[in-house]
């Protein structure tokens, strides 16, 4: 699967193989979308609002850091939120179930403890959204607002906001849909979508809203009460890894801090062994926030946490905000 994410940055023969193969996938998905469209695949409307925060390509671009911060703005503006998410490779993602902050990465999956860690909101999980929905509401009365994280292509759950995060450095890649690039729906899409969010690069503010993630704290791993700065590892030998969608975005806000480590990138949702996060000429090793969840039952105390939040310009949430007061 790494192999071939690689070949959706670039045009290679292969793609003469894989491009009949895309027109079949754009063909069922245009074909899924209207059997939605016209009601001859059933829609579950909720009766609180529901924001959906996706993307149209595979891949990280910055969804989980963006949810954080629609969250936090909601709780701001008098909202009661919770989070919706499938659970990447759960073992709970077939049923709905709640997240608990002393749950595994293994049963809830790496982003939805993520967001339950920050204790913003509660955080359910399970393949068939809108039943985890309605469960959630069941069990939390008090919630007035439902986020869907990545839950673009999930129609059968009616939205009333949809936020499509691009990952502002590769874009697109080759621009082709699935198996020949990296993109789940076509590129018109995004002209049906309320509001595109640009996540780094240097967007236009014709084509996006801008949103950046900002960071320079390390926590370490067994004792979070430990903060460091990047001058702190000045002179020290650093190792950083990262199993995210775009290891190279973790590497890359390294550097812009100072840091020079030795690198180690793995897959997305990658499941950690000891061997692989130990680097015994390391004095520190770096990671993100979604790694930690998985690597902490492991850990020395060389090991430091980077928390990064999602900065965004001040349109998005004035979109929301109108179209939520339409919808009260």
């Amino acid at each position: 699967m790494q192999r071939l994410q690689q070949h959706w940055y670039r045009v290679s023969p292969l793609h003469l193989l894989l491009y009949p193969l895309s027109l079949l996938f754009r063909l069922l998905a245009a074909l899924r979308r209207a059997m939605f469209r016209y009601g001859l695949l059933a829609t579950v409307k909720l009766p609180v609002p529901v924001i959906v925060v996706g993307n149209i390509t595979v891949g990280g671009t910055g969804k989980t850091p963006l949810t954080l911060w629609l969250a936090r703005q909601l709780i701001d503006a008098g909202w009661h939120p919770a989070i919706i998410s499938r659970g990447y490779r759960s073992e709970g993602e077939t049923r709905a179930r709640e997240v608990h902050k002393d749950d595994s990465a293994q049963t809830v999956g790496d982003e939805p403890l993520l967001m339950t860690r920050r204790a913003l909101c509660p955080v359910w999980i399970g393949r068939d959204r809108p039943a985890v929905a309605l469960a959630l509401l069941q069990a939390h009365p008090e919630c007035d607002i439902i986020i869907s994280d990545d839950g673009l292509q999930h129609y059968r759950l009616q939205r009333d906001v949809e936020i499509a995060v691009v990952d502002g450095v590769r874009r697109f890649g080759n621009g082709m849909l699935l198996p020949a690039g990296p993109l789940r729906e076509p590129l018109s899409r995004l002209h049906e979508i309320d509001a595109v969010v640009i996540n780094g690069g240097t967007p236009d503010t014709a084509e996006g809203i801008a949103m950046s993630l900002q960071g320079a704290q390390f926590r370490n791993l067994l004792d979070p009460a430990q903060i460091r700065s990047a001058a702190d590892f000045e002179g020290l030998k650093v190792h950083a890894l990262a199993g995210i969608g775009h290891p190279e975005r973790f590497f890359s806000h390294l550097r812009q801090l100072g840091l020079q480590p030795e690198t180690h990138a793995f897959p997305d949702h990658h499941s950690y062994t000891g061997d692989e996060i130990t680097a015994n000429d390391a004095d520190a090793i770096l990671m993100t926030e979604k790694d930690a969840v998985k690597c902490a039952a492991f850990a020395s105390k060389k090991h430091w946490v980077l928390q990064v939040d999602a900065q965004v310009a001040p349109p998005l949430f004035n979109l929301i905000t109108e179209k939520l007061s339409h919808g009260r």
